[in-house]
């Protein structure tokens, strides 16, 4: 018997899973890169975005249960790259005058990794009817949007001129 042709709810549900095991990863990585930061300013919107993400983990468990699912993540290769990417600005950047300029990047990095995946879910729910799903991926998108904005006036403010 032929496997039927995988559809929309099929990739839906698999980014659900990477965008989920994302969110996880970004969990573990931001007291490391708090604690590398220099600046109040960087920390404290490390710390903020913390919270953030733990809203954003409990909003997706919400999606999976719209769906019947279980929360569940599947290993994101993607995610783990520009994680590891902050680690090396760490290790090469940390104490110096540019650590807050590289984290900041490496933040910045992951935001519009979330931003593309939240975009996509919510443009995928809407498509799939779940209504439901598109308020929650809406509110995470915007608060990833607001994240990144705030990020880029933080390097443009201080973070970017501190390190030249």
């Amino acid at each position: 018997m032929a496997t039927e042709p995988k559809k929309l709810d099929d990739l839906f549900l698999d980014t659900l899973k990477d965008i989920y095991y994302a969110e996880k990863q970004i969990l573990k990585a931001l007291p490391k890169m708090t604690r590398a930061a220099i600046s109040p300013e960087v920390k404290k919107a490390f710390e903020t975005h913390r919270d953030e993400t733990e809203t954003h983990v409990e909003r997706l468990a919400e999606v999976f249960e719209i769906l019947g699912k279980a929360p569940r993540g599947k290993t994101c290769d993607a995610i783990l790259g520009i994680i590891d990417e902050g680690k090396s600005i760490i290790e090469e950047f940390e104490g110096s005058p540019a650590i807050d300029a590289g984290l900041v990047a490496a933040a910045q990095a992951v935001e519009h990794y979330e931003i593309a995946r939240y975009g996509t879910l919510k443009t995928w729910a809407a498509q799939l009817g779940l209504k439901d799903a598109v308020t929650l991926l809406e509110q995470t998108l915007a608060e990833e949007t607001k994240t990144d904005q705030l990020l880029s006036k933080i390097g443009i403010s201080s973070a970017n001129k501190k390190a030249a």
